[in-house]
């Protein structure tokens, strides 16, 4: 069964395949020997493009091994000595201490993040490749993180790698998120994925196989980490610009309780100021006025609010219930002072005042800052 919306962003494809490949190998691993051949069949791959996000896809099903990592760069001198100074660097730079590999294959990264000191643990799903590593004085799990609520063994972890394995998964979300529920506030991590910006540069049809589901750009790369809880500090091309290498860290929830503090000092100050005054008024009914006229409690304290535009004079204030007026409504009505909460246009608010009304009405101007008595 064929997938027909992006996994990421759950958008509908493009109606048509970007391409269609007849006669594909049905897996990159576990190639068949002779006595097999006869039951090794070639398959075809539609390439699609989501409408919404725009990340490349297949519209296949995941190889049936896509849970375990197998890595040829394991034989590789030059690989190992990259990866070597690529940990150090980043376990240095964010002072990790404890780190976690998801999907760490036979370990052949995790025992060179073992190198530099750090707690290293690991989780991989292949029963025999966690023997290996276990064998091998690894700390490493067997299992699959397939869900948000998925709890890793030694969990919260300060940082985290995922090594050319997210591109196999066919529900990324799950695993991503469960991978941020497992993390410590302001925790970092290390994500990387096959770089399509390359492919297409360099027009590498051979790229495609069925074990990668997707075909990230730095865009949409960023664009996934973003959805799932995770903050792109940094995104590079790296290996001879085969991978696109994006450092991570975990977005943090926004705290706002100096909203409160700020919003009691400015009750308080609005408070102060008309308690001399017999009679005050606003001068403005945008959304902010509005929304400090009520926030501050000015209901009954205040005797009209003033605005320039026609559409908003004759109507009251929403929840507050206070009139709006036209400005000319001081030449007979008078009062002792005037707020201004107008915004960018307080200070030309202010002259129009001075210039054609009582010179001797009190102002005060909303800042961003807090009440300025002018």
């Amino acid at each position: 069964m064929s997938v027909k919306k992006c996994r990421i962003c759950n958008r509908i494809f493009f109606e048509e395949p970007l391409l269609q490949y007849r006669n594909m190998p049905g897996a990159a691993q576990f190639l068949p020997d002779e006595s097999s051949l006869a039951h090794d069949k070639g398959i075809d791959m539609e390439v699609y493009q989501c409408s919404g996000c725009g990340l490349v896809q297949l519209s296949n099903e995941p190889v049936p091994y896509y849970k375990e990592v197998i890595r040829a760069a394991a034989f590789s001198e030059e690989m190992k000595n990259f990866r070597r100074k690529q940990f150090k660097d980043f376990i240095k730079k964010f002072s990790v201490r404890k780190i976690v590999e998801i999907g760490c294959g036979h370990g052949e990264y995790l025992s060179l993040m073992k190198e530099t000191g750090v707690d290293a643990y690991g989780i991989e799903y292949s029963e025999e490749a966690v023997k290996y590593c276990i064998k091998n004085g690894l700390m490493v799990s067997k299992g699959f993180i397939d869900d948000s609520n998925y709890r890793l063994d030694y969990a919260p972890f300060d940082a985290f790698f995922i090594l050319n394995f997210l591109e196999h998964l066919p529900e990324p979300n799950s695993t991503l998120r469960g991978i941020y529920n497992n993390l410590s506030d302001g925790a970092t991590g290390l994500v990387e994925v096959p770089n399509f910006d390359m492919i297409l540069r360099k027009k590498l049809f051979s790229e495609f196989i069925c074990d990668h589901l997707f075909y990230f750009t730095m865009e949409t790369l960023n664009t996934t980490l973003c959805l799932n809880g995770f903050e792109v500090i940094q995104c590079n091309e790296e290996w001879y610009d085969y991978i696109i290498s994006a450092t991570v860290r975990k977005r943090s929830k926004t705290f706002l309780s100096d909203f409160d503090k700020h919003q009691k000092k400015l009750k308080e100050h609005i408070e102060e100021y008309i308690r001399p005054f017999d009679k005050v008024a606003v001068w403005g009914a945008g959304h902010q006025a509005l929304a400090v006229i009520s926030l501050t409690e000015l209901a009954g304290k205040i005797k009209y609010v003033i605005d320039s535009a026609p559409f908003k004079q004759g109507k009251y204030t929403p929840a507050t219930h206070i009139p709006i007026v036209p400005p000319e409504l001081l030449n007979s009505d008078p009062v002792d002072a005037i707020i201004v909460m107008a915004a960018s246009y307080s200070d030309e608010v202010a002259k129009i005042i001075r210039q054609k009304f009582h010179r001797d009405i009190n102002i005060a101007i909303l800042r961003d800052s807090g009440l300025e008595i002018i």
